[in-house]
């Protein structure tokens, strides 16, 4: 991959950041919305509230759904370069 990804991970304090991050900037069209789905079960609820969530705080232009083939692999490279070229912001879920 080319592009550089930030983590965010909701138990760790965010990192500290000297120079701000290169950020996308938001289509007045609105936001182009990646879901990223690990196949866990119940992902797809929390996912689907989420979703709603988010349409109903925010415009959404578009919106890409995928699903990792396997729980405990870490998604190929195809559909994160995927969700990288096509999504402004990606949500992830787990849950069972």
């Amino acid at each position: 991959m080319s592009k550089k990804i930030l983590l965010v991970v909701p138990e760790a304090p965010a990192p500290d950041s000297s120079t701000p991050a290169a950020q996308r900037r938001i289509e007045k069209a609105g936001l182009r919305l990646g879901i990223l789905d690990n196949s866990k079960g119940n992902a797809d609820h929390l996912l689907r509230f989420l979703v709603e969530g988010v349409r109903a705080a925010l415009p959404i232009a578009s919106m890409i759904s995928l699903r990792k083939s396997s729980v405990s692999l870490p998604a190929p490279a195809e559909i994160l370069d995927q969700l990288a070229a096509e999504a402004d912001c990606v949500v992830s879920a787990m849950a069972d």
